[in-house]
């Protein structure tokens, strides 16, 4: 078992879980992510949360989180639900491989590999711009192609912590030219069940702070179909650069932890 304990409560901690759940739940629904590169930096940062407690509760507070967005997305039918389905069968073998794979492959090289394909997809999204009208059409080499991106996402998912809609929003919008809501609807969807089978296992461990989870993830739904709101709104080209903008701020985030990791080691 884990021997993590949860921080000290008070006021302020109660206010920053209810502001955390507010930014991340606005952004989940705005870019199709499960908002976990907003909680788990705060939650260290501004109340000290230990590295791994703070990625359990945060992947606790995602389940309700997304489910609130995929019903957001769904009443405009931008959910693709076959597709998601088999993205997430592959994301939940692939955090199994990533999590054995662990011990044996370097931290620092797989932050900075992350960085590079983060860049790669930042500069594509001032190149290509969805479709608002796209269809995903699949076949089935579509559908083994999504087991493989499914199967890539939960790989790097358990080694680096990385959540799937960094990754699937833009794989599905730059290599499968889906529209950029039913890839941030797929993506949402997709996530449930990967994060309820990290949620079950982090519980086992102790690794989950459910007050938090609770007060954040319920704070985050009262935000995330406005996010959902304004991604239909908000114009495809501007919704690439904001979505590029908050690439930047996880590129930065990796890029600081395998400089700090390469010191370490």
């Amino acid at each position: 078992m884990s021997d993590v304990q949860a921080p000290a409560r008070g006021p302020r901690a109660y206010a920053a879980f209810i502001g955390i759940g507010l930014l991340a739940g606005l952004l989940s629904g705005l870019f199709g992510v499960g908002g976990g590169t907003v909680i788990v930096p705060l939650l260290v940062l501004l109340l000290h949360f230990d590295q791994r407690l703070a990625a359990g509760t945060s992947l606790a507070a995602i389940v309700p989180t997304a489910s609130v967005g995929v019903i957001s997305y769904a009443a405009t039918g931008s959910v693709a639900w076959i597709p998601a389905i088999i993205l997430a069968a592959g994301a939940v073998v692939g955090a199994q491989i990533g999590t054995r794979l662990l011990p044996r492959i370097s931290q620092t090289a797989l932050r900075w590999g992350f960085v590079g394909f983060l860049v790669v997809v930042i500069v594509s999204l001032f190149l290509v711009i969805p479709s608002r009208d796209a269809a995903f059409e699949l076949s089935w080499l579509t559908g083994i192609a999504l087991v493989g991106v499914g199967v890539g996402t939960g790989i790097l998912a358990g080694l680096i912590g990385v959540g799937g809609g960094v990754i699937v929003v833009p794989v599905l919008t730059l290599a499968f030219g889906t529209s950029d809501l039913v890839a941030k609807g797929t993506s949402l969807l997709m996530m449930i069940p990967t994060a309820i089978s990290g949620t079950v296992g982090n519980l086992r461990n102790r690794n989950v702070d459910m007050l938090a989870a609770a007060l954040i993830g319920v704070s985050a739904c009262t935000t995330t179909a406005l996010g959902a709101w304004l991604a239909t709104i908000v114009d495809p080209t501007l919704g690439n650069m904001l979505f590029a903008a908050y690439l930047v701020v996880i590129a930065v985030q990796m890029a600081i932890k395998a400089v700090r990791g390469r010191k370490r080691g």
